[in-house]
C-alpha cells in the first residue's frame, strides 16, 4: 500500500492556504512588536490578504484585527534550599478579537496563552538566557498559528438574517 494511500485513509491533510473570508485586514498591533512582525509576515504569506496598519484605512478595510493586549511573564516555580531560583514557567498570554469596520463581531475576544518550564542554574546564565528567548520565540510562533487558523474559520454572518426580523 503507497505511503499516501494510509496517510490519506487515517485523515490525515496537509495545511493549506486557508481561505479567508475578507481580503483587506486592518491590523491594530505595533509593528515593531516580535508578535506583530510574525503575524504580519504570515497573513502577508497567504498571499490572499492586504494587511493595513494606516489608521486612516481603517474604516475601508474589510476586517479589523484588535489585538487587545501581549503579556509574557516568567514565574519562579522552583528554587533550591539556598532560595536560588532553579526552575522558571515562561508565559505568554495574546487576547485578540476580529470585527467589520461596521462594529460586527466575528470572532469574540479570546485569550491564547502558552506556557514553557525552563530550569535554570547562576552559572549558565547567558545560556539560559538564549534558551529563554527560544522558547518565547517558539510559543509566539504556536499563537501567530492559532491566530492564523482561527481566521480561516470565520464565517461571517449573514446580512439578511440579520437584516430582516424574525417572524413569529
Amino acid at each position: 500500500m503507497p505511503v499516501a494511500a494510509g496517510l490519506s485513509a487515517c485523515g490525515f491533510q496537509l495545511r493549506t492556504v486557508g481561505d479567508y473570508p475578507f481580503k483587506t485586514l486592518y491590523a491594530n498591533f505595533a509593528i515593531t512588536s516580535p508578535l506583530g512582525v510574525e503575524l504580519r509576515r504570515n497573513l502577508l504569506g497567504t498571499g490572499r490578504i492586504e494587511v493595513w496598519s494606516d489608521p486612516s484605512q481603517m474604516l475601508k478595510a474589510d476586517a479589523i484585527l484588535d489585538i487587545l493586549g501581549e503579556e509574557r511573564q516568567q514565574v519562579v516555580v522552583g528554587i533550591n534550599a539556598l532560595g536560588q531560583v532553579r526552575e522558571l514557567q515562561l508565559r505568554l498570554r495574546v487576547r485578540f478579537r476580529l470585527r467589520t469596520p461596521d462594529g460586527v463581531t466575528w470572532i469574540d475576544a479570546v485569550e491564547l496563552a502558552q506556557q514553557r518550564d525552563l530550569s535554570f542554574t547562576e552559572t549558565a546564565a547567558l545560556s539560559k538566557e538564549i534558551e529563554q528567548a527560544m522558547m518565547y520565540r517558539d510559543m509566539q510562533t504556536d499563537i501567530v498559528q492559532q491566530i492564523m487558523r482561527r481566521l480561516a474559520m470565520v464565517k461571517p454572518p449573514n446580512k439578511a438574517a440579520t437584516l430582516s426580523p424574525a417572524k413569529p
